[in-house]
Order: C-alpha cells, then structure tokens, then sequence
C-alpha cells in the first residue's frame, strides 16, 4: 500500500483536520504537542507483539515476566509463580533439583508465549480485555492451565489490562472497575503479616501467619501507618524478651521469634498494639495453612520440632476448641485455611459457629466449582483471590463477583514470593474487595503493593472510601 492509498484509507487528511481545530480551540501553548497527541489518540491501539522473559521473584525463584507491545506503548507485567513444583520427581529432587524443575517449566511457558500467545494476540484491541482473556485460555485446554501455566497467562493477561486502562486515559483500578461493570472507590483494609511461622519461618510456631487489620483508622493511609508502627514496636517487645536472633523475618516479612504457641504470639501482637496507643482500632487474624501440618486426619502443632512432647496431636475437633478459645480471648475476626484443604466438614462446623471470617484458600484454590460448593454447603464466608491460581483477570473478576454475590468476604492475596507487580493493589480498588493481604510492611514484593494503594487513596482525593469497619461488607456502587 503506498502512502497516499494509506492516507486515504485512514481518512488521515480529515484527522490531521481535526487535531488542528481542537488546538485552535484549547488555546494549546504548544500546538505542535496538541495536535501530536490528539493524534496520537485518534489512532486505535491494537496488540503487535507479546515478548515473554524468565525473572527472579522475591524468593530468588523463576517467574514469569511479559511486556505487550502496542502501536502505542509497551506495558510490563509478572505474576508470581504457583509454587513448588509438585510430582514424585519433584518430592525427591530437593530444594536445588525443585528450583530446576521449576525454572525449566518457566522456560517453556516463555517459548509458549513469545511463540503461540503472541501470535494469537497481534491485532486485538487492548480494551477487549474479555476477548483477550478467551484467546489466552483458548491456548491451553489441560486440566488446571497445566500447559501454559497460569502464572504465564495472568502476566499476560495483567499487561493487557494494563494496556486497555492506557488506551482509555484512565488509572488502571477505574479500568478494572468498568470490566467489574460498576464504579470503585472503596480502599481495602490491609491484612498485614507481624509475624511469620509455619513453613515459611524456622520458628517453632505451626501457623502461618499472624496479621492485623487496622480497622479503625480513619483512612488507608492511618491504616499503614498504624500497621508500620505496630510492627515497629512488636521488633522492640521482641528484642526485649528474645534477644536480636528473635527478630529475622520469615517469607512474608513478619517476624520469627522462637516461638511455638499461638496464644504467645498474639500475645506478642496485643502487647505491640498497646504500646503504639492503637488498642481497640486493630483486629487480629491468623493464616493457619493447616494443610501443611495435616498428617491423616489429625493436625501436628510440634510438626517442625524435633523433640515432640507428643501432647500437641489434636483432631479436628479439638482444632475447634482452640480457635474458639481463641476467638473468645482475642479480638480475632478471620482465620485462614483452618483445616486441611480437603476438611469440609470441620471447615463447615466452624463457620457455623459464626465466631469469625472463615477464609478459604486451599480449600477454594479460587477454583469457581469448589466455590459454588462451598457457597452451598457453607463450608465458609470468604474467599482468599490469589489471582495466579485463577489464570485471567476476567475469570479473577468473575470469582469475585461468585463471591460477593454468596454476601462473602473477599482478601485479595499476595503469593509467597510474589514478584514486584503492584496488579493487586488496583484489583482489590476497583473490585471493591474491601480486604488486601500483601505481606509485612517489609520486603519490596509487599511494600510495592501498600504504597500503591497509597497513591490511589491520593488519587482519589475526597471520593475514595476506606473499608474500615466495613471490610467484610464493602461493595461497589
């Protein structure tokens, strides 16, 4: 095609019109940059290439990261990896041969996608983030996106949305908004780990992690700031009753103090909470990742000592009895993966009690069957989104909308060693979560999250909302 047929095709003359009336018109101070990017918007922005490369994430492990050309712009993006690999040959290999195993899986998910899924996407309209998401998912049919990866397909899916946000001059939570099909201006309640045990601390501790919700700040960016200085503090009391070998972190920046009681550990918190002056405005919450410690049908507390006194080999019952004492004892409004990821039964009794949020995340695995059964059988009354177990922003958007559809809770959530992408911060805005889990307020992977919630809030000015008391209940309106 030569010059002038294009020009004639695109109508270009009529356009070049244009852009100089509209410059008359604003008065531009500089015509020449008006007119540039009046036409710069006229043309329409369309996919032309998805490149595709093997990153670090916070853990040091392989990821996936993808830059999606447009006509326009390119727009960056990385989701965390799924985890260990799983598979006899991986159970065997150890922690060196895993990382092989899952580097080589992330070498193939790279040739897959600078090969099939950018082939698939050239042409197609950043803002059609349904039909982009379908494209993506059209290119892997196995069982749990196995082929691809869903990792690999939600850094591409996250750097279209990006694009399609770019396309529409609006900030990316707006973007996510529009495809939820309402207006967001609610900012999360922070879940913010303090301290870490379980498999991601070398502590004695069995659960997971302890959080805290500031729920009584007055907006997100007191909640931070209550958050930080509670987590300050708790580093002091730790100091003082442990000693400076008790104040290393585990995966997600909370702190590892040798210990293996729950109770001690909330102990700890209540004490950090007294002595920032934040009594009464924070609430507590615990990932217990039972799954890990699930050995039959009974739960090991002392499963990473090796003294066992033999006396903490509880039931699921008896699990029961502690997280009621728990909640009768503290101001514990969630509890994480309180049983084994295939317990519905128990699961389902203590939601029952309605004592606190009951949060399903191996239970769920943001898996829209497992969630249509838990609403059911109301196994619990939240969902833990961990967008890489889903795959797509679309399908992202709509678990999420099976879930506040069931009136559940909704916690955004990081990955353990999740990659710097902020995506969630703007996901949890625009879908109007109401709860975010990235971490402590520590390590970069967390921080880039929190503080891009803070620009947000800012951007927002006086119409966004914080969830506060409402974190359970947020909605978009």
């Amino acid at each position: 095609m030569s010059v002038q047929e294009y020009l004639e095709k695109h109508l270009l003359s009529r356009k070049i019109e244009e852009a100089v009336n509209a410059a008359v018109r604003a008065k531009a101070p500089d015509p020449v940059l008006f007119i540039a990017g009046h036409m710069r918007r006229a043309a329409p922005a369309v996919i032309t290439r998805v490149q595709a490369r093997q990153i670090l994430d916070g853990h040091g492990a392989p990821a996936v990261e993808v830059e999606l050309h447009t006509n326009k712009a390119v727009h960056r993006a990385s989701a965390a990896g799924a985890g260990a690999p799983e598979g006899a040959a991986a159970d065997s290999a150890g922690d060196s041969g895993r990382r092989k195993i899952l580097a080589r899986s992330v070498a193939d998910a790279v040739r897959v996608i600078n090969d099939k899924v950018s082939e698939a996407l050239v042409g197609m309209d950043p803002q059609q983030q349904a039909q982009i998401d379908q494209a993506i998912m059209d290119l892997d049919k196995a069982r749990h996106k196995a082929e691809l990866g869903a990792n690999a397909m939600l850094a591409v899916s996250i750097a279209a949305c990006k694009a399609g946000a770019a396309e529409k001059e609006v900030p990316l939570y707006k973007h996510i908004a529009d495809l939820v099909g309402k207006s967001a201006t609610t900012l999360p309640v922070p879940a913010i780990t303090v301290i870490n045990g379980g498999k991601h601390a070398g502590n004695g501790l069995p659960i997971q992690e302890i959080m805290i919700l500031p729920v009584g700040a007055k907006n997100y960016e007191e909640a931070m700031q209550m958050g930080s200085e509670t987590y300050h503090h708790l580093k002091d009391i730790i100091l003082e009753k442990y000693g400076a070998e008790s104040c290393n972190i585990g995966d997600h920046g909370g702190f590892a103090p040798n210990i293996s009681s729950i109770s001690e550990g909330l102990d700890l918190v209540i004490a950090a909470i007294e002595r920032a002056g934040y009594n009464g405005r924070i609430k507590l919450a615990i990932d217990v990742a039972a799954t890990d410690f699930c050995f039959g049908k009974k739960y090991d507390l002392e499963f990473k000592s090796t003294k066992k006194s033999g006396q903490n080999f509880k039931t699921a019952d008896d699990m029961i009895e502690i997280y009621s004492q728990l909640c009768s004892e503290y101001p514990l409004v969630s509890i994480e993966q309180p049983f084994d990821k295939d317990d519905w039964e128990h699961s389902k009794k203590l939601t029952t009690l309605e004592l606190c949020q009951v949060a399903g995340d191996d239970l769920l695995m943001s898996d829209p069957e497992r969630i249509k059964r838990a609403v059911n059988e109301y196994t619990c009354n939240a969902l833990v989104l961990k967008v890489n177990q889903v795959g797509t922003v679309t399908e992202a958007i709509e678990v999420v909308k099976q879930a506040k559809d069931a009136h559940w809770g909704v916690m955004v959530s990081h990955r353990s060693g999740d990659t710097e992408d902020s995506f969630i911060a703007d996901l949890a805005v625009g879908a109007a979560a109401g709860q975010i889990k990235a971490g402590a307020p520590c390590r970069g992977e967390c921080l880039t999250k929190y503080n891009q919630l803070l620009r947000i809030e800012e951007e927002l000015g006086c119409e966004g909302v914080y969830a506060g008391e409402n974190w359970r209940t947020a909605s978009a309106s």
